[in-house]
């Protein structure tokens, strides 16, 4: 029997993931590696491992500390784990990329919305 903690069980734990469905969703499409090869969602996880945790546009590159069956408080979740420096500055890096990105404006193509449908209306009933 295996000491450690399934991956897909821990990552739910340490509040990764909302739910341990979403968590395997994570591992089995290859978001999450554990000790730098890929995991499956039955490997298990023990103090010490290393994890890359893919989500969206952002990265997590942590140490495993602690091992957790049920997720508890936000608080008893960081402490299952500790973050490398170098993950948190690149985090912080890609949320201001992400802040200072262009928000796409609407082109006018697609269906007209219904404020934009009364005033084409206003129009051609005073033409």
């Amino acid at each position: 029997m295996h000491d450690g903690v399934r991956i897909d069980k821990w990552l739910w734990a340490a509040r990764f993931y909302k739910t341990r469905t979403l968590a395997t969703q994570a591992v089995v499409g290859g978001k999450v590696h554990l000790n730098g090869e890929r995991a499956k969602p039955a490997r298990h996880v023990m103090p010490g491992d290393s994890l890359r945790i893919r989500s969206g546009p952002y990265e997590h590159v942590i140490t495993v500390r602690g091992l957790a069956q049920r997720r508890g408080s936000a608080q008893s979740a960081a402490a299952l784990y500790e973050e490398a420096p170098e993950s948190v500055r690149a985090r912080e890096v890609r949320v201001m990329q992400v802040r200072l990105q262009a928000v796409p404006l609407y082109t006018g193509r697609g269906r007209p919305t219904k404020k934009a449908r009364r005033t084409l209306d206003r129009v051609r009933d005073e033409q």
